[in-house]
């Protein structure tokens, strides 16, 4: 029998079960849901993209893209997603017990509850990760209100997601997947949400075995409606419920104009004290299928990383201004999302003419500050420095740059 592909009419032949194909190359085609094992071709497949195929049998093809994205990186929206950078707490625990704070790098952690939660960088992973976000209920609430929630989230920029086309006819549908582990078992919820908090899809996801790891993919429709923003603002955020109440959770698999972190009736891990809840390898990707986790080198993560959040290992530029005050400024390691906000998270010492150390205990933040650089200055020196003096800080100088969404 003959089969025609874009007008081109190659051969197809049955040989015990399997088939052979013959003729001339395979023209440029879009390959969807094509399984081609026990294939034997003497033609070589081309295909501008090829969409759940598998592809043993294929001796030659040339690809497009891969899932309806870009085939040399790029493809996962999430940042961080296998759980490696910590550049606040380098592995330590921190309690989320009364509003958002960020843990691992990108990921916030947020608790209304009257119970309270640990979030910390586990070395505990699945085979191909090294560190996993774990999760340990401290304090359990075993009756949430209807306004009380627990989660962990991230939110994604604009600029990432805008190609997405939510809120329009357009909208494409994504995938998003990832490797869970926890000590509970059954039915558990998170939700894709936009950055005005009024257009969510809530999602439920199994977890069958206690204290295992298991692989979970979710495909979801494009929202065709509401307001994405495709900007340095939030775009697309990324919730996995720790226990929701009724406010803000909603029914699973469907677009909703509210505010939901999670799916009705999901598990609330919140509720048993002592419960883990570890998660990596999350990424969220253009298409209908979950590819392979992308793997970026650590300083690729690093860098997109810094672009949020920057905790100073390096020195500065330092001039003496008075009795008790330098000024000092820099340039951040890649440009920020917007101009950040600058903490003092340490003492550290300045350094005047290669000679005299002073110690800086506090910042006030001076003009010129942006999303390349900063210019502030260090204040209550123990010391003179004298307002002639120039020098730099010790690396490692105790300051802290967010720019988070």
């Amino acid at each position: 029998m003959g089969i025609q592909i874009n007008g081109q009419t190659d051969t197809i032949t049955a040989i015990d079960g399997g088939l052979t194909i013959q003729g001339a190359d395979l023209p440029t085609a879009s390959v969807t849901n094509l399984n081609v094992s026990g294939v034997t071709t003497t033609a070589t497949l081309r295909a501008t993209s090829i969409v759940g195929v598998t592809t043993a049998g294929i001796t030659t093809a040339y690809i497009g893209s891969v899932n309806d994205g870009p085939i040399s990186g790029a493809r996962n929206r999430i940042i961080n997603g296998d759980m490696r950078i910590d550049q606040r707490n380098a592995g330590a625990s921190v309690t989320a017990n009364d509003g958002v704070i960020y843990t691992l790098d990108r990921w916030a952690a947020n608790d209304n509850s009257d119970g309270s939660f640990t979030v910390q960088r586990s070395t505990v992973a699945p085979a191909g990760f090294t560190n996993s976000l774990l999760c340990t209920v401290a304090s359990a609430d075993t009756s949430l209100s209807n306004q009380q929630f627990a989660y962990i989230s991230q939110i994604i920029e604009g600029f990432n997601t805008g190609d997405l086309n939510f809120g329009s006819a357009d909208a494409r549908t994504v995938t998003l997947s990832f490797w869970v582990r926890s000590s509970l078992t059954g039915t558990f919820g998170g939700s894709l949400r936009n950055g005005d908090a009024n257009r969510s899809y809530p999602f439920t996801y199994s977890i069958a075995a206690a204290n295992t790891w298991e692989y979970k993919t979710i495909t979801i429709a494009g929202d065709t409606t509401g307001t994405w923003a495709t900007d340095n603002s939030a775009g697309i955020g990324v919730f996995f419920g720790l226990g929701v109440g009724s406010a803000t959770s909603g029914a699973a698999g469907a677009w909703t104009a509210a505010n939901r972190v999670s799916a009705t009736g999901a598990t609330s891990v919140i509720g048993t004290n002592g419960a883990t809840f570890y998660i990596t390898g999350v990424q969220l990707e253009a298409g209908t299928v979950a590819t392979p986790f992308e793997r970026r080198s650590y300083g690729q993560e690093l860098a997109l990383c810094q672009r949020y959040y920057w905790k100073n290992s390096t020195g500065f530029t330092a001039s003496g201004r008075n009795t008790t005050t330098c000024t000092i400024s820099g340039l951040f390691p890649v440009q920020m999302r917007t101009a950040p906000t600058i903490t003092h998270v340490a003492n550290y010492t300045v350094f005047f003419a290669s000679v005299n150390a002073f110690t800086a205990t506090g910042i006030a933040i001076a003009t010129g500050s942006d999303t390349n650089g900063f210019h502030l200055d260090s204040v209550n020196l123990s010391g003179t420095p004298g307002v002639a003096l120039c020098g730099t800080t010790y690396p490692g100088s105790g300051l802290a740059f967010s720019a988070e969404l």
